[in-house]
Parts: structure tokens; sequence; C-alpha cells
């Protein structure tokens, strides 16, 4: 018979061990083969998120936010931090907004990205608190070239990044408090769209000093140039090369410093240089004034990669819906260094079909911006009602879609203007994706009005296949051969996941499946066996 001090160490043993036990895993990011996923309780998990605008992270405001989140089919909220509220005095921090951000996630069975508005906010100072805008000696501004002040903090000022590391490791302190076990919060988006508007860098005395110096030897490193002053080394490109070289420096120490009080995943948003003729208000090609200055934009992507170590990713900001351009943004963010992440994209149905390009490319995540109903919004009062219902059919499958993409089995057709069809390549069967409605006797309207039309297709097995689409069809068939020719479906059976478990609703055949496997609106999802004869 166990003894009474025996069973007390045994309790106590087994006390010790169940929070363990019960504790969640962290959010973190895996590689395989190049290819990313974020695992979230352990398992690959595809971010539908909705970010909210910039006022809207207030108590006041949270009961529409939920509203509209729900409305989306969002699984994830990214809400901003406000330096200005969460630091009102030094040293005197206020968690009430955080706290009920993620409090009402759990309630709505959201999970969170917070976004912090540090140092920059879209190339500016305006989050930082009052304290530190009115204290110009302690935390200088950016000075421009003719020795006026900007509304823009100098990253060289140790002073400043001391200021917004403190705050920043006070709040990544309170998120492991709170949060440490549950893991509502999924990643830290560090600073939002960080850079110079309104000059090239600092040109104050002090950056004026070190800028006639030598070039620092890690950069030197990274660039693979030869020791000399800042102009001998990059030439043109000196004065955005050296915001850059302290922008990323600064925003490493601060992710570093959050992570050691919370080891969850960082990452920076990107205003991205677009081509003049997208921004009509900054028809100047230059730094500062296109971008802001010092900003990861698609040139500097990869000496950003190098610099900032303690970031986990760089995500490109997207509001072009230019397809040629989107592309190009995917492609350059889409790097054996850096997982994909669209953290925010316009939220018009015209940028829907982007998130499917985006699948296509393994992201991660996906986050159209403005999506709830505080009136004002970027791009004006579009219609955006075309990420919900991306997301009301994905979201049942998200978690199987994830692991998919890690696998690398999913390949997504898009229409554009003048395309429409597409060849999916799965090596042994092939999938021809097309678009527009079948008329009566077969034919097809060669694409849809707006080019919206989008297909998802994934590989389960050697001949066994996840489909769906909105406004698509999608038509099997054996390398150079019409749909028929030797190949067959077995059967084609839609259903939905539930808890990970396919669950079968009914078997599409004859009208259904005979001039290809159609989809329009509504979210169907299909998996299909194939066959060879």
């Amino acid at each position: 018979m166990m003894s009474l001090r025996n069973f007390a160490i045994a309790t106590l043993a087994v006390l010790t061990l169940v929070p363990q036990l019960l504790a969640v895993e962290a959010p973190r990011l895996l590689e395989k083969n190049g290819r990313y996923t974020l695992l979230v309780e352990g398992r690959p998990f595809l971010m539908l998120g909705g970010q909210i605008h910039n006022s809207s992270a207030w108590p006041s405001e949270l009961p529409q936010v939920w509203q509209s989140l729900t409305a989306l089919h969002a699984n994830t909220i990214e809400a901003p931090v406000y330096w200005e509220q969460f630091e009102p005095q030094p040293g005197h921090f206020d968690f009430s907004n955080v706290d009920q951000i993620v409090e009402g996630a759990r309630a709505h069975d959201l999970h969170v990205v917070l976004l912090w508005f540090g140092t920059w906010k879209n190339g500016n100072m305006h989050y930082v608190p009052s304290w530190v805008k009115v204290d110009t000696k302690r935390f200088p501004r950016t000075i421009r070239l003719d020795g006026e002040p900007t509304d823009v903090l100098s990253p060289n000022a140790r002073t400043t990044l001391e200021a917004d590391k403190t705050a920043f490791t006070a709040l990544m302190h309170h998120l492991k408090q709170i949060d440490g076990e549950q893991h509502t919060v999924l990643m830290m988006q560090v600073e939002n769209e960080s850079g110079n508007i309104g000059s090239v860098r600092d040109f104050s005395a002090e950056a004026n000093r070190e800028f006639a110096g030598p070039v620092p030897a890690d950069l030197l490193a990274v660039t693979h140039k030869q020791p000399g002053t800042w102009n001998q080394a990059f030439g043109p490109e000196a004065d955005e090369t050296f915001q850059v070289y302290h922008q990323a420096k600064y925003i490493n120490e601060i992710a570093a410093a959050g992570k050691a009080e919370f080891a969850i995943p960082c990452y920076i948003n990107v205003w991205v240089s677009y081509p003049v003729a997208e921004l009509p208000q900054r028809q100047v090609a230059t730094p500062g004034i296109q971008y802001p200055s010092g900003g990861a934009v698609q040139k500097f992507v990869g000496m950003w990669r190098a610099l900032a170590p303690a970031l986990d990713m760089i995500g490109p900001d997207i509001y072009s819906d230019d397809s040629g351009l989107v592309r190009g943004l995917i492609h350059t963010y889409h790097r054996a260094d850096n997982p994909l992440l669209i953290p925010e994209i316009a939220r018009s149905d015209n940028f829907a079909k982007f998130f499917f390009y985006a699948l296509g490319n393994e992201a991660i995540g996906f986050a159209p911006f403005g999506v709830d109903q505080s009136g004002w919004n970027i791009l004006g009062d579009q219609p955006w009602q075309a990420h919900s219902h991306n997301f009301a059919l994905i979201g049942p499958m998200s978690r199987e879609i994830a692991q998919l993409e890690f696998d690398g089995k999913v390949k997504t057709g898009v229409e554009e203007p003048g395309q429409a069809q597409q060849e999916l390549d799965f090596g042994a069967w092939q999938a021809t994706v097309a678009y527009g409605f079948p008329q009566p006797d077969g034919r097809r309207t060669p694409g849809t009005k707006d080019a919206h039309g989008v297909a998802l297709v994934a590989q389960l097995g050697p001949d066994e296949f996840l489909v769906t689409g909105i406004d698509a069809s999608v038509s099997f068939h054996l390398p150079g051969k019409l749909p028929w020719m030797r190949s067959e479906i077995i059967s084609a059976e839609q259903g939905t996941y539930e808890n990970g478990v396919w669950k079968p609703l009914r078997l599409w055949n004859g009208d259904e499946t005979d001039r290809g496997l159609n989809f329009h609106q509504q979210p169907e999802v299909l998996r299909v066996r194939l066959g060879k004869f």
C-alpha cells in the first residue's frame, strides 16, 4: 500500500505535469524543402485574416469589429496596438485595449495578430506618445537635405530605439503572461510600413558625419562591396541604403528583445514600390516620396533578410489590382529565406482573386484591410463581398489546405482578361481550368465579365484530387489527350471537412461531370478519384 508520503509526492508530480500537458504549443514557422508553414497547436495553419481600420482597436469599436470578422468568415483578426495609448506616460503601461482584443478574439473563436504602431506608421511618427513628439532633443526628427525637420523619427537616435524597445518588450512580456499557454496571439507585426516619408535619409549633422565615414563591415559582407565611404560603395543608392541599414538594425533589435520575452513569430509589412502611374498623388520615382525610404521594398528584400534575422518574414502590402504587378510582388517576397505572407491587401472585390495566386505560392496567410464598419476606407466604397466568399469556401478546410501547401500539392488557376483557360500540371494527370458559363450546346462563354474566376486543385494521392473554385470548371485528362480519352472519373464526391474529417454529402455525375466539374458562387468542394482504361 502506498504510504501517505509517497501519495503526496505522486500527487504533486501529477499536479506539476498537468499544466505542461494542457499547454498549447507556441505558434512557430516550420520549413521543409524550401516551403514554409505556420504551426498553430502543432499543425499547419492558414491565416484567413481581416485587418481592421487604424482607429478600430478601441473597446468602443470592438462590438462591430467582431460582427465584421464573423461576416468575413475570417479565422484571425489583425489589430493595431498604439504606442500613444499603450504608454501614455514614460514607463506607465495601459494594457486595457490589448486585453479586450485578446479576450474578445477568444470569445469569437479567432486568433490574433497584433500590429505594433510604434516609431513608424506609414512612414510617419503619428502614433508615438505625446511625450515623444514634444521632446525633439531627446527624440530627434529626421532632417531633410535642406535642413527642415520632418514628422518622422530618426533611426539613428539610440534614445528613440531604447524607448520603443522598452514599450515593445513590455507588450510582449504582458502577452506572455496572458497568452503564454493558450496562444491566441499568432504573430507580431513590428512597426507598420516603416521608413521616411519626406526625406531619403536623416541629414542631421550627426548622421552626415557617419555617412561620410566608412560603411560598416556587416553591410559590406551582406552586399559584397569593397570598403569605403557610403558614396564610394553604393553610388546613387547610398542615401537610401544608409536609411535601410539603420532602419533594419533598429527594427531587428526591437524584434529580438520582444521575442526574448515571448517567442512567437515577428514580421514587418512593407509599403512597396509601385510604378509611378499607379500612384497619381506621388508621381515622383524617389524614395521618401514614392514610398517610405528605408523599407524592405522589392530591391532591398534580400538586404533586410540578412540585416534583420530576428524577423521571421517580410510581407508586402498590396494596393494595386494590376495582376502582373501583384504576381511580381508574390514572386519577389516568396523566397527560400522568406515565407509568403500577404498581411494587408485592399478589400475591394477586384483584389479577391489574388488570394488564389497566394495559395498557389504556398502563402501562410492573407488579410484584406479595413474589414470593419468604421466608415472611411483607403480605396473608397467599392464592393467588397468576394473576400468573404473566398474565406467561406476555404475556411472549413483551411488546415487541410495549409498541410497540402506545405507538401507542395496545391495548384491554382486565376482568370485574367483574355485568358479563359489554363492548364495545371500534375505530371501523370493534367487539369484544364476554364472560365465562363457553359451554354446549352456545351460551348463556354470565353471568360467571365470581369475576369474573376478561380480554381484550386490539390493532389491527395496518385489518382485523387481535392477540387473547388468560383465561376470556373475543371476537367482532368491525361497528358496529350482530351478529357475522356483513356481516362474517366471513378467518383466525384461533394463534401466538407469537419474537424479534419471528410464528410461526404453527395456524388456528382451526369450533367455535373460530363462537361467538366463546374463551380459557381456557392461554396462546393469535391474529392475526385480518377482512372485510366
